[in-house]
């Protein structure tokens, strides 16, 4: 069990009898975690739109391309990759959206989950800033995983460390299990590094620490959020040998 109080010089959540690490709480999902809004662990909703909606059944065959992918995202998923995890924003500006599981088989694309995501609560950007509030569109690898919870079979490298991650939590107790389970998106970072190393690559201004993680039923500050359901088998899921990468955007930028 984990026990948080309030320091009052910073109002950050420290377990009690843990080491606290010395993390600038600025950057974590590229946010102010002051007034940080996340998660949830709903039942899947309906989705509007054809691509990518809800309506379509686990195990369903798409063919040779992923639905609403056009070509100039489609050109950043590599020819090796076999697993590819599709963001679907509703819109721009809307932090609603349904994140659906894809791998191939054979030379067929397969959709075998999927589940309602949160991402930005002011949508998505091309042009990612640090507390932005927006969800970079583009296509990520995803190589690295963790949480504040022991791994739970993940085949990406699982980084356990409840402290490490318990120091960026805001203090509402929506957001007690955010990073329960996570799944660092190569955006701005070192793979191979811990999910909440702080090293940014293009500068701290281009924002960071941007990660699938534990919804809880509101947009985001740049994360992308699914039900806890969704965050294991993900983990259990995706597998390093087939190069799983995360294609990410409203549908219209999805479709371009």
């Amino acid at each position: 069990m984990r026990i948080f109080t309030v320091t009052p010089s910073c109002r950050r959540p420290v377990r009690r009898g843990g080491v606290r690490h010395a993390i600038s709480t600025t950057l974590a999902c590229g946010l102010l975690l002051a007034g940080a809004t996340a998660c949830d662990q709903g039942a899947e909703r309906k989705i509007s739109g054809a691509p990518g909606a809800a309506s379509a059944y686990p195990g369903q065959a798409v063919g040779r391309r992923l639905p609403g992918v056009g070509d100039r995202m489609w050109d950043q998923v590599p020819a090796a990759t076999g697993q590819v995890v599709v963001v679907y924003g509703e819109h721009e500006d809307s932090p609603d959206g349904l994140a659906v599981l894809y791998q191939k088989r054979d030379s067929t694309w397969v959709r075998t989950a999927s589940w309602p995501a949160h991402n930005g609560r002011r949508g998505w950007t091309e042009d990612h800033r640090i507390d932005d509030e927006h969800t970079p569109v583009g296509v990520f690898t995803l190589t690295d995983a963790g949480g504040t919870l022991a791994d739970p079979g993940s085949r990406l490298r699982y980084w356990y460390d409840d402290n490490a991650y318990a120091t960026m939590l805001p203090l509402e107790q929506a957001h007690a299990h955010d990073f329960d389970y996570v799944i660092a998106i190569d955006y701005n970072r070192l793979k191979g590094a811990p999910p909440f190393d702080w090293s940014r690559p293009e500068g701290v201004e281009r924002g960071g620490g941007i990660w699938l993680h534990t919804d809880h039923g509101d947009g985001t500050s740049a994360c992308v959020t699914v039900p806890e359901s969704g965050m294991k088998t993900l983990l259990r899921t995706l597998d390093p040998a087939q190069y799983p990468v995360v294609v990410m955007g409203d549908r219209a930028h999805l479709a371009s």
